[in-house]
Formats: C-alpha cells, structure tokens, sequence
C-alpha cells in the first residue's frame, strides 16, 4: 500500500516537472505549482478588515506587519545583483504610499522600516515619506523605525525617529548581534532606556539567539524581541556554512541557523516576539512560513510585501491565525 502511495507521489511531481519544463516555467513557477497553493476569491482577497492584534506595552499592533527591507531595496536576493536596483526603481515615493495605504485597507496597521540606514547610500526614503504620507495623504500606519546606533553615537538616529513620530524604535539585528558578540551589553541597555524615556517602544532585533539569551540574562528591559525564524526546509538552506553562534551563511541565503534553538528558548521567555525573514526572503510561500513562525511562538510577523502582494498576504494571516497549534503562550 505505501509502494503504490509513494508511486503515485512520484508520477505526480513528474507530471508537474515535466509541465512545466514543457512551458517554460521558472524555477519560482514550478515550486508554486508544485505545491498546494491557497487560493483566494477576489472579494476575499478585496475586502478591507481587521487583522488580530497583539499589546506590546500601550501599542496596539496588527498580528501581521509590513516589512520595509523592500522599498529601501534591501531584496536579499542571493547572487541577483539587479534586483535591489529593480525594488529601487519600482518603490517610488507613490508607490511606497500606495503600499501602506494597501496594507492600512487589509487591516496590517504598522510598518518596520529603517532611519538612515548606512546601508542606503543616502537614499533612505522612510523619514520622507512618513511624512508626507501621514501629513499630505492622512494615512495612520504606525511606524517601528529600524535604528543603526554606532558605540561612538548611541542616540542620533534614535532621535530622528522620535521627531518623525515613530511609534516604536529598535536596535538593528547586526548591531545587536555584535554587541552580545563583544559584551557591549552596557550599549544595548542604554539605547533601550533611551527609547523608553522619550514614550515608544524599545526592542532589540538579532539574528542569533545569544542576543535574547544575554539580555534576559542582564535583565534589560526591552519590549520586545525581533528575532529570525524560518523554516531550514527550503533548496538554499545551507546551515552548515555558519562558523558560530554569531555567524550567517556566506551566500546570504540563510537567516535563522538555529529555529530549534530559537523555538526552544522563546518558549520560557515572557515578552513579545516579532519574528522576521519568516519566508527566507522569499524562499518559502507564505501560507507555510507565516504558519511555521506563528505555531512555534511568534506573537506578530514582520513581512516584506510588495503592493500586489498586501491583500493575500493579509487573507493568508488571516485564515492562518484562524487555527492554529500553538506551544507558547500569546506575550502580547
């Protein structure tokens, strides 16, 4: 019974290898083929509403929020040198609005995008484009700004998006990975507090989970976590690669090396936790990753969406948030 099983699995996806060959498909193409795509009726996908939301503190925020890493053109697109150029040139200032108004419509009430990045070349819309998009077009997506403190300048930019009126504030995930890396733990409890006397939210981002270890060791008190989670159940993932608690993949085609490490320590701890890269910046549908983070403790996602993107990725929340498995109890 299971031969004939396995056989029929086995015809399956050679029929679909093959059709799309036959077609000409992408690699893209055929791995959504493959798989058991959602799909979504076009009032379902249309309809303004609601997400579930969580407490971080007094902020109010939707389950899901809207990534910024794409429209500062940050794709992670392994060795496809165009493609942040492309994001670049398709997120306009209009375009970026025209997102947000997208993601306010299908209930996906806050952003995560960065404060002079020193990655962006001088390029980094956010601080422009909030503005006019709260005080020219009256939109009211809240914003978590991205901080890049440096251990010779902790609050610049920290200042920059309290002035803005951000929302939220935290410590970028490389920053904070090297300051636990080198027991700068004194610069990450100041910048917390920083956050916190002027009345948003304070977090600490990380790509390792020593980052949350030695916080909650220290005890600072931070809001909240944004720590990677993916599933390493994709073609591209290459664990293997890293060299230490610290340390990514060489070939930028890896974010969390260690989701079962993660899962594990996020379970005793007792503050909210945004999980980012939840689909391996674009490696793994959302149906599956926005599932895999929220069943093994996320308490909000944080996704990269591109405009026509927004509302299923809200549909697909969702229907997700609907049944779910859970372990960890909700923190916020």
């Amino acid at each position: 019974m299971s031969d004939n099983l396995n056989r029929r699995k086995f015809l399956k996806r050679s029929v679909l290898a093959s059709t799309g060959a036959a077609l000409g498909l992408s690699l893209e193409e055929k791995a959504l083929l493959a798989g058991k795509t959602a799909k979504f009726t076009k009032s379902e996908l249309g309809r303004p509403g609601e997400l579930p939301a969580g407490t971080i503190r007094h902020l109010k925020i939707s389950r899901l929020i809207c990534g910024g890493n794409l429209i500062n053109g940050f794709a992670h697109s392994r060795d496809l040198m165009y493609v942040s150029s492309l994001l670049k040139h398709y997120f306009t200032d209009e375009k970026i609005m025209e997102t947000w108004q997208l993601c306010e419509e299908a209930g996906i009430d806050t952003m995560i995008s960065t404060v002079h990045s020193p990655h962006a070349g001088g390029n980094d819309p956010t601080v422009r484009v909030i503005n006019k998009y709260w005080h020219e077009r009256g939109g009211k997506i809240q914003w978590l700004a991205q901080c890049f403190p440096r251990s010779d300048d902790l609050f610049t930019r920290v200042k920059t998006a309290i002035d803005t009126g951000a929302h939220g504030a935290f410590i970028q995930g490389q920053v904070g990975d090297q300051w636990v890396r080198y027991d700068r733990l004194d610069l990450i409890a100041k910048v917390i507090s920083f956050i916190k006397q002027n009345g948003l939210i304070a977090g600490i981002a990380c790509h390792s989970i020593e980052v949350p270890i030695a916080c909650e060791k220290a005890g600072i008190e931070v809001d909240f976590y944004m720590k990677t989670l993916h599933s390493p159940d994709y073609w591209s993932a290459t664990p293997e690669e890293a060299e230490g608690p610290f340390d990514l993949p060489a070939h930028d085609n890896m974010w969390c090396v260690d989701s079962e490490k993660t899962t594990d320590f996020m379970k005793e701890v007792r503050k909210p936790w945004i999980a980012y890269k939840v689909l391996a910046a674009g490696a793994t549908h959302p149906r599956d990753g926005f599932k895999y983070a929220f069943e093994h403790g996320a308490d909000f996602i944080c996704a990269g969406m591109i405009d026509f993107q927004v509302r299923e990725d809200a549909v697909i929340a969702k229907s997700t948030l609907s049944k779910l498995n859970r372990s960890r109890p909700w923190q916020a």
